[in-house]
């Protein structure tokens, strides 16, 4: 059996600006991303269908029996056997959510994910978790991360930790081969706590699960953690993190609030700089939506900031409630910018200009240097892509 997770459209684009860089299923909620979810579930690689100009980092690989998953929902034993039931022509729905689809060759190659499906439509009346705006992401991060933590350790024994550590509640800690965790208080009352391959926590660190470090993260001295939150790998986090998610290879290294907030990758956020997570008059915080080009209510009371990838902030930056960033943005200076800033901008509270694609594509070939990852031709066609994508917004 070949397995494809396709982006469904609506989904894609009121995820934006997450999944201008990356597929749906490349979203990372609880430890790992959707994408590795399916894998270990179904024991079997995966490929990707999205957007054409993303299709050369993430290629579809078709087969003689295709299995065409909607990459936005995560997996569960019940879904598993429920998809494997499914025979050629069938589909899977929850109510009018398409969720899989068994299809041929030909099929598959002309699949539209954007029209219901030409096929039997099965129903699956149980429950789904899925990721359908940004603000699902760390909503719904500790029930994944819960999943997420009994996938990844059943059967397994855990590094033992060092006594120097103080160790609250009965939950579950488990650690990684190499990593490092000396002085800090790690509380598993309300969830458990996972540390990943070579990841570091120094000593004065907080901890309070449900909480993810993974492969090659640091948490530096005396950082504060509310669970849920998940520190995707190579990752430098330090100050306080309240129910927030950091894809991987960004830092927030030194003092500063987060909250309620989803980083994208190749991130940084500059010392000193705080979002706020609540309005003053306790309203129902309002995001800017891609899809309906105006600002939609989040139904929750408690939201952050969304960053899109390789966006950076410098020292004492200020983020009101529900700010929404796009990829490649360079945020500074005093005062509150504005809580929309379209990808590629280049300013602050004053006004924004545009940030040049040679000047992003050098800082960006510089940062992913640094971690001996290179910004290839294929990187650099998406984000001439997503530049272009996003022009409108800047004007």
């Amino acid at each position: 059996m070949n397995y494809i997770l396709f982006d469904p459209p609506l989904t894609r684009d009121n995820l934006l600006p997450l999944t201008y860089t990356r597929p749906v299923s490349e979203i990372r909620i609880g430890i790992l991303k959707i994408h590795e979810k399916w894998e270990r579930f179904l024991q079997s690689g995966i490929s990707w269908f999205t957007q054409p100009y993303l299709s050369g980092k993430f290629p579809a690989e078709y087969g003689d029996s295709n299995l065409m998953i909607n990459g936005s929902v995560l997996p569960d034993d019940q879904l598993l056997e429920k998809i494997h039931s499914l025979k050629l022509g069938q589909a899977l729905y929850a109510e009018e959510k398409l969720i899989a689809v068994k299809l041929d060759r030909q099929a598959a190659e002309s699949f539209d994910p954007g029209k219901n499906a030409d096929a039997q439509i099965i129903e699956y009346g149980e429950g789904l978790l899925s990721v359908e705006f940004p603000w699902d992401i760390f909503g719904q991060n500790g029930e994944a991360l819960q999943a997420d933590f009994e996938l990844l350790t059943q059967g397994r024994n855990s590094e033992k930790i060092s006594k120097t550590n103080t160790l609250l509640g009965d939950g579950k800690i488990f650690i990684e081969e190499g990593a490092r965790i000396e002085g800090a208080s790690l509380n598993t009352s309300s969830g458990p706590i996972y540390i990943g391959r070579n990841a570091e926590i120094m000593e004065g660190s907080l901890v309070r699960g449900p909480f993810a470090l993974c492969d090659n993260s640091t948490l530096k001295l005396g950082t504060k953690i509310y669970g849920p939150t998940c520190i995707g790998p190579h990752c430098k986090v330090g100050g306080e993190l309240n129910n927030s998610i950091l894809f991987g290879y960004s830092n927030k290294a030194h003092d500063g609030f987060l909250g309620n907030s989803v980083i994208g990758e190749w991130c940084n956020i500059g010392a000193d700089s705080n979002i706020s997570n609540l309005k003053n008059n306790y309203a129902t915080v309002r995001l800017w939506n891609y899809r309906e080009e105006k600002f939609i209510p989040s139904g929750l009371i408690f939201c952050g900031l969304i960053m899109g990838d390789h966006s950076k902030c410098g020292i004492n930056t200020m983020f009101n409630t529900g700010t929404v960033v796009g990829v490649n943005a360079n945020i500074f200076g005093s005062g509150f910018p504005r809580n929309f800033i379209p990808s590629f901008s280049w300013g602050g509270a004053g006004g924004f200009t545009t940030y040049q694609l040679n000047k992003a594509f050098e800082v960006a070939e510089e940062v992913m240097d640094r971690r001996d990852i290179e910004f290839d031709t294929v990187e650099k066609n998406i984000l001439s892509e997503v530049f272009s994508m996003t022009e409108k917004y800047r004007t």
